[in-house]
């Protein structure tokens, strides 16, 4: 793929270069090549699919419950309301600190960010935030500079999109209810969101010109199945925690405006792992359960399972794996970055700065990664575990690129969370 997207920038490069030297064919030529790619594009979005397979990857909800595995007892205990308030309080501090760890190194390989920490002095895989920014002035959805990502220049959860999304989904419960629609979802979209990237972006976009929210994952998205749904588990989460079966349920109706098949089940897989962290000692077994709300011969469960039961010798061999297991994989995919999920928990344990330092040490789309596997070990944990370093410059106070929203106060998100729970039980 990396070689069609290079030999693509070659023929403009060279059509432009042609031009500059007085080609009078070089237009023409551009133009055959142009409508030769549009051509073979259209026949990529028409091809055959395999359709064992997409039995086994329906989109419907009713479609993906026949195919989960085989479970006498389905887990549905919500916490008590102390204990349930310090995990979301501690699950949401974890997420946003795996966030902002990974949102200025976002994609970079392990040997640029070893680079970086070597030249800066800090530690790698990082044990605190980063002491300074590649660009300290570069501004990040339009509002925070990339300084204020760094340990001593922060001044509360700086914006970014994993967290956005879950402050966006409790605003969707708010106005519409647990009842909420995909429908509701698209006009929340439209209400609130200035901007999206890949699918989203699509999905919003779609959204504009008027398509239906049934539709909108479906035009012009190539983007389907990355990692942009998974990031937008935690709210179904924090709003059934201990309900694994209804978290994954009020992800499926967010997933399905922007993404399909294994798409879907990244954010319904990550929403019931999360609303199992609440009520179970560790990672693991929050893993584990996650399972149980996703078709069983999808490739993501598939996927999964393997790396549950691969086990890496540290986190640069669990990205080695991962990177064998998925050659030729898009860096932003669903099945490769929950994959660095698992194996930052398991690696991690109960040491919540493993969990996040390793996690965004393994790469790809980091800060989604640090961010899903922080509210896992901090749900597991309690808000005793988190160290201070990690809430010290949060303020209480988290920033949001939402419209009419540009900051939540951390204590009344915990409550209006909790809150927007109570109607489930």
């Amino acid at each position: 793929m990396d070689n069609m997207i290079q030999l693509s920038d070659s023929i403009e490069l060279y059509a432009r270069l042609a031009r500059e030297w007085g080609s009078a064919e070089a237009g023409e030529t551009l133009a055959s090549a142009r409508a030769s790619l549009a051509q073979f594009l259209a026949a990529l979005q028409t091809t055959p699919i395999d359709e064992a397979m997409r039995r086994r990857e329906p989109d419907d909800l009713q479609a993906i419950r026949a195919l989960r595995p085989k479970v006498e007892n389905r887990m549905k205990t919500r916490p008590a309301p102390g204990i349930l308030r310090d995990k979301l309080e501690a699950a949401m501090l974890c997420r946003f600190a795996g966030c902002t760890l990974g949102a200025i190194v976002e994609g970079w390989s392990i040997a640029r960010m070893e680079a970086w920490a070597d030249r800066i002095g800090d530690a790698f895989p990082p044990e605190r935030y980063w002491s300074e920014a590649w660009s300290p002035h570069e501004v990040r959805y339009g509002m925070s500079e990339q300084q204020t990502y760094t340990e001593g220049r922060m001044r509360g959860v700086p914006v970014d999109d994993d967290v956005t999304y879950t402050l966006l989904g409790l605003l969707i419960v708010e106005k519409y209810g647990l009842n909420f629609t995909l429908e509701d979802v698209g006009k929340a979209w439209l209400e609130w969101l200035p901007m999206a990237c890949t699918a989203e972006d699509i999905a919003l976009k779609n959204l504009k010109k008027g398509i239906p929210a049934s539709l909108a994952a479906e035009r012009d998205n190539p983007y389907c199945q990355w990692i942009g749904a998974a990031i937008r588990s935690d709210p179904w989460a924090y709003i059934a925690a201990g309900w694994p079966e209804k978290a994954a349920e009020l992800a499926w109706r967010d997933a399905t405006l922007s993404h399909r098949r294994n798409g879907i089940y990244g954010e319904m897989y990550l929403a019931a792992a999360q609303a199992a962290a609440f009520a179970v000692d560790d990672a693991r077994a929050a893993l584990e359960t996650g399972l149980q709300e996703i078709p069983e011969h999808c490739a993501l469960a598939e996927d999964l399972r393997w790396a549950l039961s691969t086990p890496a010798r540290d986190w640069r061999h669990a990205r080695r794996l991962v990177d064998e297991r998925f050659s030729g994989m898009h860096s932003v995919h669903t099945n490769n970055n929950l994959c660095l999920v698992v194996y930052g928990l398991l690696l991690g344990g109960r040491d919540v700065t493993r969990v996040l330092g390793e996690t965004v040490a393994m790469g790809l789309v980091n800060d989604c990664t640090a961010a899903s596997a922080g509210s896992i070990i901090g749900a597991v944990s309690g808000k005793d575990a988190v160290p201070e370093r990690w809430t010290r410059g949060f303020d209480r106070t988290v920033r949001s690129y939402l419209n009419g929203y540009p900051s939540f106060d951390l204590t009344d998100l915990t409550e209006r969370f909790a809150k927007a729970g109570d109607g489930l039980w």
